[in-house]
Parts: C-alpha cells; sequence; structure tokens
C-alpha cells in the first residue's frame, strides 16, 4: 500500500521538528516537505500536492486560516489536519467550515497525533474501496458522527486502534464522567491503577472522539500542562 504523503506548516523549527520525529514513529506516512511560512506551504502544496497538510494557524505573515481558504478555493485535494494553540471557538468555527480533518491542541502529545492519522488512514481507505454510497456508508464516513440524542456516538470496541484497550478505556471514561473538575493524566492513572504514559494515551483518544476536552494549564514555574474533562455540551 502507499504511503500518505505529508507536508508540515509551522513556523517554529523546534516545533516543526517534533512534529517530524512523531510522524516518522507512525507506520503509513511519509514527510515530503517541511515549510515555515505560508508562502513556502503555500507553494510545497501546489507543487508536491501531499495528501495531507500538518498546519499550524499563527505566521508572522497572516494565518493557517488563509493558506486553508486559498486550498479549497483552488479546488486543493490535499486534506487538512489544524496543529495550533488557538483555543478561541470561532477559529475552530472557521477550520471546521473551511473542511479541515481534525483541530489539535498543543502541546501536541504524540498519541493524539496518532490517533488523528489512525482515523485519517482509515478514512482514505474507506473511500478508496467504496464503488457506490448507502446511508450507512456516509455515516460511517462523516468524522463528526452523532446519534439520535445529538451526543457523539462511542467508537465501537471492535474498531478501537492499537494500543486501546476496551476495558482500560471503559475505567478512564468513568472516571471522568465521575469528576466535575479538570484532572491531569498522572490523576487518572492513580485511580485507574495505570502509569501517567498510559493515561495520557486513553485520554487523548477521548478527546479524539469528542468525549473529553483538553486545556493547558501552567503551574507556577510556567511548565505546561495538559487537562482533562468530560465534554458534557
Amino acid at each position: 500500500m502507499e504511503k500518505i504523503t505529508v507536508v508540515i506548516a509551522e513556523d517554529d523549527p523546534r516545533i516543526a521538528e517534533i512534529q517530524q520525529r512523531f510522524l516518522q514513529r507512525i507506520e503509513g506516512f511519509e514527510l515530503v516537505g517541511v515549510a515555515h511560512g505560508l508562502t513556502e506551504a503555500e507553494d510545497l502544496v501546489e507543487v508536491l500536492e501531499p495528501d495531507l497538510l500538518l498546519l499550524d494557524i499563527q505566521f508572522p505573515t497572516g494565518t493557517g486560516l488563509d493558506l486553508l481558504r486559498n486550498l479549497r478555493a483552488s479546488n486543493s485535494t490535499t486534506d487538512v489536519i489544524l496543529i495550533t494553540a488557538a483555543t478561541e471557538v470561532d477559529t475552530l468555527k472557521a477550520a471546521l467550515r473551511g473542511g479541515v480533518f481534525d483541530y489539535i491542541l498543543k502541546p501536541l502529545v504524540f498519541e493524539r497525533l496518532q490517533t488523528a492519522l489512525s482515523h485519517y488512514a482509515q478514512h482514505r481507505e474507506k473511500l478508496r474501496t467504496l464503488d457506490s454510497l448507502a446511508q450507512t456508508d456516509v455515516d460511517r464516513l462523516l468524522p463528526r458522527q452523532r446519534g439520535a440524542t445529538g451526543e457523539p456516538e462511542p467508537p465501537s470496541p471492535a474498531r478501537l486502534p492499537k494500543g486501546i484497550d476496551g476495558l482500560t478505556l471503559d475505567k478512564v471514561r468513568a472516571v471522568m464522567q465521575a469528576e466535575a473538575g479538570p484532572l491531569n493524566a498522572e490523576t487518572v492513572g492513580e485511580r485507574i491503577g495505570a502509569s501517567r504514559t498510559t493515561a495520557r494515551r486513553y485520554l487523548e483518544y477521548l478527546v479524539g472522539t469528542q468525549e473529553v476536552l483538553a486545556e493547558v494549564s501552567y503551574g507556577s514555574v510556567g511548565r505546561p500542562e495538559r487537562r482533562y474533562q468530560g465534554n458534557n455540551g
């Protein structure tokens, strides 16, 4: 199977390097270009025609949303996942209107990127194998599928990605549903009897399915920390 080609557009070289290293650890994806500016990113997409663009929002000369609009106006077939520190709801709304596949908040966590890319690869494979559409096919393909109650439907245990166990996932869900305030991965790990790294992997998976919300908080020494809260809205 051909690898999915990716371009990274990130103005901070250090963050771009982190994304590149993460991408190298995920099978089925090939990095074909890195851009640190909007013009460079647009040129790379036009010339290389990658399958996927990992796009930041804030650039010195404009925003990634500007580039997103330009790509859609030019009928570019490149899909976009935004990786950004922008937490404004209006920014998310604009990104969704622009047809982004996913929206990931910084600081980037490997497990969250892995989940997003796994979903993207599955999405492409489903489209590739379809000859015609039934409503059930459409329901499976739309990334923000909702049930009859209007709430996001939990994923089927049979379709959980590698590294996500259904029983452990249910334990994490129970912890988040029982807690009104935000928790960090270490606290969740203690409550389910697992390590902080394991808890964070499951929490980021639930962020990807929109069952849990994530925010970045800064401690007394200014070190950023991801905190998680059940999505009751």
